[in-house]
């Protein structure tokens, strides 16, 4: 493979030149889309079993798929880790290190997912009684823990493959390898579960052979334009390489931590509010669906900008990567303030979606204006810290997920709960502002200019 080969072909979009707005729209409007079809064919899993099998089957994949729910968001991570550096290299032009890294990146994905899959496997029974699994669904609940678990390396490989992609200034892709596994999930789900009567089971090799689907389609993608990527399908082409090991593993632990804390932190939030019954339980239940789904262009934007952002510095170009953040700003503020209007207006309508409850319909008005705060505060910190995502900056991206999702959180809720006895509203207040001290630290970080001299590549 000729150095020259790598460099007469780009994949993707040279996010370091041309208009800063435009590039970033353009590059950020297909992973909106990848991460709506994400969030609502998430939901068909519980919808089929729901209606076909009933209680014990919703239960059983409610439960079963809390190791795939702990362990996805572990996959994330370190796809970002893996974004980060491929697009500082990227934007460096850096093509051998690029080449190691990517190779190094996959095989690092593929080690970690099969030692998590062995795990999950055989402490599958330690696991579910962990969990209190009723033995109603004790079963329906092993199998599809195991079956799911089986497709963690296809979780992994896919991550990884968007990471690489999306570093590169790649987003369109990944919404058709979404798109694909869409389609074989909602497939497979109505036959395997209606027609074939597997119950649990069923859902979960319909859940497995679509993650298996969207990672065949990344990485037949990734072979077809080897010459662009480097990739060679032979041992030394995978080879571990220890320089970009490092910082992969330096950016992604840290996250990979910070992720699953903020998950237990928002278990016991969860756990706190259904302990006021189940108007409390229904209206967390949906206003945290609707809160997600309201937030999709914020996360989305932060994805796409910390990749815009790593490319300008990896290249020096720190002008263009302060303007990045700005332009960034004020669209997350812009739709998150019409999102705020639509939430004001019409509160009943959006929670009426999920439920008829009036109780919780009425309860679900008061979360929603409580919510208009954290629309906005995240907004901005999606922006701000976009440049700490796209600087390489893990200890600092640490503390603000761990101040943002554990420590304010918690602590806020406990002094609305204990000191002003505000009962479930008080952890919905403690929700909505657990993100103003983190803004606050990642608007320093911004302004103070440091992100300038950070290296995260030589």
């Amino acid at each position: 493979m000729s150095q020259g080969a790598v460099k007469t072909k780009r994949v993707g979009r040279d996010l370091t030149s041309g208009p800063v707005f435009q590039s970033l729209m353009i590059f950020v409007l297909p992973i909106i889309l990848t991460n709506l079809v994400q969030q609502l064919y998430s939901m068909v899993d519980l919808m089929v079993i729901g209606q076909y099998v009933g209680n014990v089957g919703t239960v059983g994949v409610s439960v079963g798929g809390e190791v795939s729910d702990f362990l996805t968001p572990v996959a994330t991570s370190f796809a970002t880790a893996g974004q980060i550096l491929i697009a500082q290299l990227a934007g460096a032009k850096q093509m051998d290190k690029l080449r190691k890294s990517i190779g190094s990146f996959i095989t690092m994905n593929m080690i970690l997912s099969l030692t998590l899959m062995v795990l999950a496997v055989l402490l599958c029974k330690p696991i579910l009684s962990l969990l209190n699994c009723p033995q109603e669904a004790f079963g329906q609940a092993s199998s599809y823990l195991i079956i799911t678990a089986i497709g963690l390396p296809f979780i992994f490989g896919y991550n990884a493959v968007c990471g690489i992609l999306r570093g590169m200034g790649e987003s369109k892709r990944p919404l058709i390898f979404i798109i694909v596994a869409a389609v074989v999930n909602i497939f497979l789900d109505l036959l395997l579960v209606i027609v074939f009567r597997l119950e649990a089971a069923g859902t979960a090799i319909a859940t497995a052979a679509s993650q298996l689907a969207s990672f065949l389609a990344a990485f037949i993608y990734m072979y077809r334009n080897r010459e662009q990527f480097g990739i060679e399908l032979k041992p030394s082409y995978f080879k571990l390489d220890p320089e970009s090991l490092k910082i992969i593993m330096k950016l992604g632990i840290p996250q990979a931590c910070r992720t699953i804390l903020v998950r237990v932190s928002m278990m016991w939030v969860n756990a706190s509010v259904n302990s006021y019954g189940m108007v409390a339980s229904g209206t967390n239940s949906v206003g945290n669906k609707l809160q997600k789904f309201l937030e999709i262009f914020s996360q989305s934007m932060s994805q796409a900008s910390g990749a815009m952002i790593g490319q300008n510095l990896g290249a020096k170009k720190h002008d263009r990567a302060k303007q990045i953040v700005y332009y960034a700003l004020g669209a997350c503020l812009a739709v998150a303030s019409v999102i705020s209007l639509i939430t004001l207006a019409f509160p009943h309508l959006l929670f009426g979606i999920f439920t008829k409850d009036p109780d919780v319909l009425d309860l679900g008005v008061i979360y929603l204006r409580i919510m208009i705060i954290h629309f906005l505060v995240s907004a901005a910190i999606s922006a701000y810290q976009s440049m700490v995502i796209g600087a390489g900056n893990a200890p600092l991206n640490f503390a603000i997920g761990i101040l943002d999702g554990v420590i304010c959180k918690i602590g806020l809720s406990l002094i609305f709960v204990n000191v002003f006895h505000m009962r479930e509203i008080g952890y919905f207040w403690g929700t909505a502002l657990s993100r103003v001290l983190p803004l606050m630290i990642c608007m320093i970080y911004f302004y103070s200019g440091r992100w300038k001299t950070a290296r995260l590549i030589k």
